[in-house]
């Protein structure tokens, strides 16, 4: 199954699990069930916009974007983030006027059911998908999988706040329950814009990415081969890799790029996704980036 089908799986997902949640606040009355049905609504809006970017992402280069659309997946995290950010903040209002105004609970038993099979769907869905996730190195999926975790704790947590109501009597832990889970979402949102950000700024590639890097180079380096002026960053799915190649200056054009040629498709090999550009130089040639004017 590829990264679309299990976004669409997704919104199929959200929508039964908007059902059943919604039906666990009804029949309860219960703000943290409710807080937990908003929470779904976040994960499909979501859904449908991570479709869509996936979908915008795969279009193939154009005169207008010839380096692709693989930034796409960013704006769905983002978006993901934000959805995520606002309704923590409205978990909180419902919450804290609960808070004040304790209100009894009814048909918890029922409620708790319909709570607990929504998470098992949302945790069975998030384990494929962030493994899908890692396979295909989409952002997008990612964010999905990871806000349907929080999702799943939420809804456990929700269920554990209800046992506890019912255990002790005591009404104001149903909006405790929920702003403590509000919290714990509002962190996931930000940390989710954090990364979306990371990554429409062009971050560098991963620390144990560049470590391969690093040592599929030092099969070529040599007295005559040197590489310096290594960038790394990631759009989307892809990476991205520029280095200067340092050979003899009496080699041949035709030498120099056989062993280009090597250079490139072992990096490939070794980091899947991976887009390496190499520019040759002879070994007395340095170029230099750190012109001021280029600052201005």
């Amino acid at each position: 199954m590829q990264v679309r089908a299990y976004l669409q799986l997704s919104v199929a997902v959200a929508l039964a699990t908007i059902a059943l949640k919604a039906g666990a606040w009804w029949v309860t009355g219960s703000v943290s069930l409710l807080s937990d049905a908003l929470e779904s609504l976040v994960n499909l809006a979501g859904a449908v916009f991570a479709l869509l970017m996936v979908t915008l992402a795969a279009q193939p280069p154009d005169e207008d974007h010839p380096y692709g659309h693989h930034k796409a997946e960013y704006f769905s995290s983002g978006f993901e983030g934000v959805m995520i950010v606002v309704a923590a903040l409205a978990i909180c209002a419902a919450a804290a006027q609960r808070l004040f105004d304790p209100q009894p609970l009814e048909d918890v038993g029922l409620g708790l059911a319909l709570s607990l099979v929504s998470s098992a769907l949302n945790g069975a869905l998030a384990f494929a998908m962030l493994r899908k996730a890692r396979e295909h190195r989409s952002m997008a999926l990612e964010a999905d999988a990871r806000h349907l975790y929080t999702d799943v704790w939420t809804s456990l947590g929700v269920v554990a706040g209800l046992l506890a109501v019912q255990f002790s009597g005591w009404l104001w832990l149903d909006p405790l329950a929920a702003i403590a889970l509000a919290l714990n979402i509002l962190r996931e949102g930000v940390s989710l814009v954090r990364r979306s950000a990371d990554g429409l700024m062009d971050r560098a590639l991963e620390s144990e990415v560049q470590a391969e890097i690093e040592r599929t180079l030092e099969v070529f380096r040599h007295q005559a081969i040197r590489f310096d002026h290594l960038v790394t960053r990631r759009a989307g799915q892809r990476r991205f890799l520029d280095l200067h190649m340092h050979m003899p200056a009496g080699w041949t054009l035709g030498r120099a790029a056989a062993l280009r040629t090597s250079v490139e498709q072992a990096l490939m090999s070794a980091v899947p996704g991976l887009r390496a550009t190499i520019q040759l130089l002879p070994m007395d040639v340095e170029a230099h980036f750190d012109d001021p004017r280029d600052l201005l």
